[in-house]
Order: C-alpha cells, then structure tokens, then sequence
C-alpha cells in the first residue's frame, strides 16, 4: 500500500513539472493570434513537439500547451522572428506555430 501511494505521489509530481525553459532569445517573442499579424511579415514555420503522457497518464493540458509555446519561441529566434501564431490544435503533443517579424527595423 505505501508502494502504490509513493508512486502515484511521485507521477503527480512529474506529470505537473514544467521541463521546458525558455531561452533568453525565445524571451523577447510575442505571442499573438492571426488577427494581431496582419502587417507582419512571415517567417516561416516550426513544428514543436513533447510528451503528453507520462507512461499511460496524461499531463496536463495546460502544462502541455505552455510549453509548446516555449519550444516555439524558443525556435522562433533561429528564424530571426519576433512572434509567433499558433496554427490549428494540439495533436498527440504537437502542435505547428508560423513564425512572424513585426517590429521591424
């Protein structure tokens, strides 16, 4: 019985840890929606991607989906961008950002 309660302690504890840390180029991004970057010019692309699941257990969505964006932040900055727009929903711990510049020089 001790077993059992230690170890669902200990996948609770991992299930709600934030893994993701945001890179000091990733810190700078926005996070905006279609609407907010329709003078901004486009980018590119990324497609971030983590577990959702710890063994057979869901994380939870919330979690999930911020640091999704971290990974797209933090990869926003690679294609010298300064935003980023999620595109479509969360699959299977996936989710695809198009990456913008809007303050431009």
């Amino acid at each position: 019985m001790m077993k059992n309660t230690v170890l669902i302690l200990t996948l609770s504890g991992l299930i709600s840890c934030t893994w993701v840390k945001v890179s000091k180029e990733g810190e700078g991004m926005t996070v905006a929606t279609l609407n907010e970057v329709a003078t901004c010019r486009v980018m590119g692309t990324t497609v971030v991607a983590l577990r959702d699941r710890i063994w057979r257990i869901k994380r939870n969505p919330e979690k999930v989906r911020l640091e999704l964006e971290t990974l797209a932040r933090n990869r926003a900055a690679v294609l010298n961008g300064d935003t980023i727009v999620p595109i479509g929903p969360i699959t299977e711990g996936e989710r695809e950002y198009r990456v913008y510049l809007c303050q431009q020089d």
